[in-house]
């Protein structure tokens, strides 16, 4: 098979007619040519940093809609499956993902659980680890979250990260707001990377210090904007990712937006494709063709450096993709889970209390972090409740592991005016997460989860719906079209409800993510993320 394109040589940064001769899943030759031709060809996209299980379908599934976008690639860590199903959660999207042809590469999960400040399904110890670690399967230790961990060379996760370091495998950071003595400590330990920067002076001085950071512009943490001008200064060290992408929004794009959008700002075109398609191959040593001879056939075809078009993707000499039609075929595959609580009582939600002034977690729009506020809420009959006058909610965490008391605290700036939502894809150790104005509501909205074991609801005075996720409690075994317009749907009654932020269920997801400051909740109670441990409801 012969292409002609204009080709786009990234490293060398210059564009040229060509010929590409492909036998089989190799390049063999890559001829300039005397032609004038509209098309441009160039290496696939990588998403840098991704858990696939966000789009809440199969890897399989995810792989159909990635290629229509111009991705060949993604680093991916399976974090989410393993809090539920530890390493048989693993090896299950791993198995998944050979199924069709597409360059998934996978991490070890090197915190699992997150944080002994909350209840996992499953956990990974160092020898779990070092076990992943001799996989061909196995490409990196995923992001090391625990910061203060590794600050203080805490054994078992020195340990990890050596498992790594032995195996010549890099190591990923997650470190959001780290900065002085304790990030240079931090880099020390040999954590290469960070996507976790929300301000360009934090992404500025992890580079200096070494780091590469990735850029993440996600379905809920949106850090382009702030971020992108890191690629003038340090265009050799930056890459893209998308960390979280929900099965609506990966319909819509993935990589190449960020490409379109960096271009179309006056970044330099092959800066932006260097991070684009060239680094996260780098930097993780991954076996895809970067458009070279002897390399596979790993590459995009583009109508102009303007649309940026994604005309064709190939993988391994394959078209997976023409015209915005998938050639990738998903077949049926078996179903695993863990979901072992029983339904709640509104009643269970009631907080006791004769002192309303409380700490109430502030939520932003588009970020993971959180502030920590106090503010005084009413008491009626001995019981704190809501304010919606103030757009203080309640947020209630129900471990779904085994039956416990549902942890309860006060959440403001999710907007809602009646009703709750819910989801059991709360990170990262998956139990239930909802936030509501009425107990009996809340109540409604987690049962529902319970009822499907696993998946996101909404619940009101005048009707209720879930979109099951039976896969873990966090995907589906169904379409991500059809996913997709079940996500939709419960995503505008959220609105509908009064919610004001952009991706409700998306940013829900992370108000238990204890490793993200300033304030969130777990099932074992209210977390003080900047003091890393849990902290009382009374200011």
């Amino acid at each position: 098979m012969i292409i002609k394109a204009n080709y786009i040589d990234i490293e060398n940064r210059n564009i040229y007619a060509a010929a590409i001769t492909i036998d089989g899943s190799k390049i063999v030759t890559v001829q300039a040519i005397d032609e004038e031709l509209e098309d441009y060809i160039l290496p696939g996209f990588i998403d840098a940093h991704i858990h696939i299980e966000s789009s809440m379908v199969l890897p399989s599934e995810f792989a159909k809609v990635a290629v229509l976008h111009g991705t060949v690639g993604t680093v991916s860590d399976p974090h989410e499956i393993a809090n539920v199903m530890g390493i048989d959660g693993v090896n299950y999207v791993i198995e998944n993902s050979k199924t069709v042809p597409f360059n998934f590469f996978f991490g070890a999960p090197s915190c699992v659980p997150a944080t002994s400040f909350e209840t996992a399904g499953a956990s990974i110890d160092a020898k779990g680890i070092e076990a992943l670690m001799q996989s061909k399967d196995i490409w990196y230790l995923a992001e090391v979250m625990n910061y203060p961990a590794v600050i203080h060379r805490d054994a078992e996760i020195m340990q990890k990260v050596s498992a790594a370091h032995k195996v010549n495998k890099p190591v990923d950071g997650h470190a959001p707001g780290l900065t002085g003595n304790d990030l240079e400590q931090y880099i020390s330990a040999g954590i290469s990377t960070d996507h976790e920067c929300f301000t360009y002076n934090e992404g500025l001085e992890k580079l200096k210090l070494g780091m590469k950071v990735i850029i993440r512009e996600g379905s809920a943490a949106k850090n382009f904007d702030a971020l992108i001008p890191l690629l003038k200064v340090f265009p050799k060290q930056i890459m893209f990712c998308s960390d979280d992408k929900h099965p609506d929004d990966l319909l819509l794009g993935h990589i190449n937006q960020l490409v379109l959008r960096a271009i179309n700002q006056g970044y330099d075109l092959y800066d932006v494709l260097h991070a684009a398609c060239i680094l996260p191959v780098k930097h993780y040593k991954l076996p895809v063709g970067q458009l070279k001879v002897n390399d596979d056939a790993d590459f995009i075809v583009i109508n102009n450096l303007k649309e940026f078009k994604v005309k064709q993707t190939y993988i391994k000499g394959n078209c997976v993709a023409q015209n915005h039609i998938s050639n990738i075929e998903t077949k049926p595959f078996h179903i695993i889970n863990q979901f072992n609580c029983h339904a709640i009582t509104a009643k269970q939600l009631e907080l006791k209390s004769s002192n309303g002034k409380i700490k109430i977690i502030e939520a932003f729009n588009r970020q993971l972090i959180t502030a920590c506020v106090v503010d005084t809420l009413p008491i009626i009959e001995g019981v704190l409740t809501t304010d919606i006058t103030k757009d203080i909610l309640k947020i209630v965490v129900v471990n779904r592991y085994f039956n416990a008391p549902p942890s309860v605290a006060f959440i403001k700036n999710f907007g809602l005016k009646e009703g709750a939502i819910a989801s059991c894809i709360a990170h990262d150790s998956h139990n239930i997460v909802a936030v509501g104005v009425d107990d009996e509501s809340l109540a409604q909205a987690i049962n529902l989860i319970i009822e499907s074991k696993g998946g996101i609801s909404v619940a009101h005075q005048h009707g209720k719906d879930v979109l099951p996720l039976p896969v873990a409690g966090i995907m589906s075994n169904k379409s991500v079209d059809e996913v997709a317009a079940g996500y939709q749907s419960l995503h505008y009654k959220a609105k509908e409800l009064g919610c004001k932020l952009d991706a409700p269920f998306m940013s829900l997801s992370f108000m238990a993510l204890l490793v993200i400051p300033a304030l969130k909740l777990s099932d074992k109670g209210l977390f003080d993320g900047v003091n890393f441990n849990l902290t009382h409801l009374q200011a």
